[in-house]
């Protein structure tokens, strides 16, 4: 199963829950917001969330500066 990450294609197994795809991406803990397919996912579902051959995932992690 392929999913755009990013606007890169990565490869996955099928049935992937969007926690598990950070988890293979050693993301864990790193982004703050995932949107799937233009739309926003809530934390708290990203374990129950599962995606989609060919779904567009936009992952965001908030940086601060100075």
């Amino acid at each position: 199963m392929n999913i755009i990450i990013n606007g890169q294609t990565k490869e996955f197994p099928i049935e992937i829950t969007l926690e598990n795809v950070l988890k293979e991406l050693s993301l864990e803990g790193k982004v703050m917001a995932a949107a799937v397919n233009m739309q926003i996912v809530k934390q708290a579902n990203w374990s129950s969330y599962i995606l989609n051959d060919g779904d567009k995932l936009e992952l965001l992690d908030f940086v601060g500066g100075g």
